[in-house]
């Protein structure tokens, strides 16, 4: 499973991203986004699936992760893989001044899969998603981060790197490549 955090820059990001994952994606997607509240008046669903081949949903409470598919967030909701693979969702506080956190959601998803989490940690202004990422790769799971110095807002990348290290640090433009490769890679 592949779950993605990102906050300012991060639609930007994933426009770039998803267009490189091949219709059929043998895994399901999970994407994240703390810019999602601002866009209330807009699907962000409907939105990203212009550059996706793969359908784009709003997951939703006891709801399966489906295999090439890719699930969206909810704005205000903190997102959970539960350890049957279906989606819940909590308004418990804040993480890292946020809600949806990717704290919370990788370190579900390192819980709910182990060494089959794959997170990656893309543009943001904040630490979010820095311990769920140690999380992972604490289960055995894989790390990916996005350079920093290409980073419209550097600062969640580079607290991911600080706290979780990485198994790799990409620029964007070759995140959505590897992420497409992986499923053969490990087959």
């Amino acid at each position: 499973m592949v779950a993605i955090g990102a906050s300012v820059g991060g639609l930007d990001a994933l426009k770039q991203i998803l267009p490189a994952l091949p219709a059929g994606y043998p895994w399901p997607v999970i994407a994240l986004l703390h810019t999602s509240a601002g866009y209330r008046g807009t699907r962000l669903d409907t939105l990203l699936a212009q550059y996706c081949a793969l359908p784009v949903r709003e997951a939703e409470p006891r709801l399966p992760l489906e295999a090439g598919v890719v699930h969206l967030a909810p704005a205000g909701y903190h997102l959970l893989v539960e350890k049957d693979l279906r989606f819940s969702l909590s308004i418990d506080e804040k993480v890292s001044y946020v809600r949806p956190s990717a704290d919370v959601l990788f370190e579900s998803l390192a819980e709910a899969c182990g060494a089959g989490a794959i997170g990656v940690i893309l543009t943001g202004a904040n630490d979010d998603g820095a311990a769920g990422l140690a999380a992972i790769r604490a289960g055995g799971g894989l790390a990916i981060v996005q350079d920093p110095q290409e980073a419209q807002a550097p600062q969640m990348p580079q607290a991911a790197l600080r706290v979780a290290g990485a198994d790799q640090v990409l620029p964007l433009q070759a995140i959505g490549a590897r992420l497409a490769a992986l499923p053969r890679e490990r087959a």
